[in-house]
């Protein structure tokens, strides 16, 4: 029988009181692709509104929630706690750029508005993959944002490169989705159960090659949507390929939500079960080491912040190595996907304004046609590098810490090395946009994008500068709610 009494009512109101942000994209997302079909094709910008002001209110609504009790929902599915809850803050002010970027470079394409009910389900897929605490939200989160994902890569149906990567992407985001469901059925077997509680309790004094095989097998699939080792190949091809604003926002966003989920579920995985934490490091140190050796010979602009985007990955995964180890863990994750997504956003905000250039030496004297886009550039690269006051030294140095805290010593030694390695592909960018000629004219797209691009470099700095605020704001954040 259904319940209707007054408990079971204000129950239902304090769930979806818990989703109100995650409502909010739905709505706006449905409402941007009914205004895009009915509109003109002269009014198909207006769709950028609505979508900026969707993102808005979800911003609006998710702030208040930074003050709430931190609880499980929903059944114990989903998780309304301050890790969630900044993952999503990180993920809508990104989005709020790509969208900046999105409208001068989409204007003369028929089909504009559709693009932005995508990019706001990407995002919704994001957001709920970071607040996901049962496999099945998992496994539904990480489809719409990779089923979203595919659409936007290829959106440029006239490019063959778009086309290329956007088919690459979905080859690859296929075969890990059976990885993952396959791997998700293993884990339900073994533990009764498909949420992280259950899992805890089921999986207890679990051991043996089943737990192994199951726990790689989910750990694949959300190294696809990380872009690290051994699912990356799609990254550079999709920095490259994709349409420029779609480039910015593959490469980063999903990685916020797919951090998060990996740190809470292999914190439930039994410690003497599976070796979990040996396997990270292994694959974080594959990750950093590829994607910066692979960046060194690169001559595309598009196509080396691609593998820089794989060895961030890299380090960003000193901070799961860490999970349960080492108090630093969580607010290193949180300040290091802060940083990075900026900086990311920022860098090919760059290549947006600068009309998709990707030619290395089309960047030569930058700096003296667009003083402020190189400065920008080069504020992006450096933190990526970890040069401080930027944001990219605060972050790198506490996943450095956090890593030597849990005695991954040699893990934070292979992280450092990496880094110096990394100068020598920046500076390939950086040097010839000061020290070169001019070859010719720079012409630029639109001022929305250009504030949008200068704006996130600015926030890198910014975020550099208040890194101590950042981190006494993310200091004894559970990644589970009690």
């Amino acid at each position: 029988m259904e319940d209707n009494t007054p408990s079971a009512t204000m129950d239902m109101g304090a769930m979806v009181g818990d989703v109100i942000p995650e409502l909010v994209l739905v709505i706006g997302g449905v409402i941007v692709l009914l205004y895009a079909l009915a509109a003109p094709r002269r009014l198909q910008g207006g769709a950028a509104i609505l979508a900026l002001l969707t993102v808005a209110v979800a911003t609006a609504t998710t702030i208040p929630m930074l003050d709430g009790q931190e609880t499980y929902t929903f059944a114990e599915t989903y998780a309304r706690d301050l890790v969630a809850i900044w993952a999503k803050l990180i993920v809508l002010v990104a989005t709020a750029a790509v969208i900046a970027l999105s409208l001068p470079w989409f204007r003369t394409d028929p089909r504009s508005g559709e693009y932005y009910t995508l990019l706001l389900f990407s995002a919704l897929g994001a957001v709920l993959l970071a607040g996901a605490t049962d496999l099945k939200q998992f496994i539904a989160s990480m489809l719409l944002s990779s089923a979203t994902g595919f659409v936007l890569v290829a959106y440029h149906r006239a490019s063959r490169a778009s086309a290329e990567a956007g088919i690459k992407y979905y080859l690859l985001g296929a075969l890990t989705s059976a990885s993952m469901l396959i791997g998700v059925a293993y884990l339900f077997g073994l533990a009764g159960s498909t949420t992280l509680s259950g899992l805890r309790t089921g999986l207890a004094t679990s051991s043996g090659p089943g737990l192994a095989v199951a726990v790689a097998l989910v750990v694949v699939a959300v190294a696809f949507k990380l872009g690290a080792v051994p699912a990356h190949a799609w990254m550079p091809d999709v920095a490259e390929g994709a349409p420029a604003p779609v480039a910015a926002f593959v490469t980063s966003l999903p990685k916020v939500g797919a951090f998060v989920f990996l740190a809470r579920m292999v914190l439930v995985l039994p410690a003497d079960g599976v070796g979990w934490r040996p396997l990270l490091a292994i694959i974080a140190a594959a990750t950093m080491t590829l994607g910066n050796l692979a960046a060194l010979w690169q001559d595309d602009v598009r196509r080396l912040l691609g593998w820089s985007s794989v060895s961030q990955t890299g380090y960003g995964l000193l901070a799961v190595v860490a999970v349960g180890r080492s108090d630093l863990a969580v607010p290193s994750l949180l300040y290091f996907l802060l940083a990075y997504v900026l900086a990311n956003v920022a860098a090919f905000g760059v290549v947006v304004q600068l009309r998709g250039r990707t030619d290395r030496l089309a960047y030569s004297g930058l700096a003296r046609a667009r003083p402020i886009l190189a400065a920008t550039l080069t504020i992006t690269l450096l933190s990526f590098i970890g040069v401080p006051p930027l944001a990219g030294f605060a972050a790198k140095l506490s996943l450095f810490a956090a890593a030597i805290e849990a005695g991954y010593s040699w893990l934070a030694v292979v992280g450092a090395v990496n880094t110096v390695v990394s100068i020598a592909y920046y500076a390939r960018v950086i040097a010839p946009m000061y020290f070169d000629d001019l070859p010719g004219p720079v012409p630029v797209l639109s001022r929305t994008a250009g504030l949008a691009a200068v704006a996130t470099g600015t926030a890198v700095v910014l975020a550099g500068i208040g890194a101590e605020p950042f981190f006494r704001a993310f200091d004894g954040i559970q990644l589970l709610p009690r």
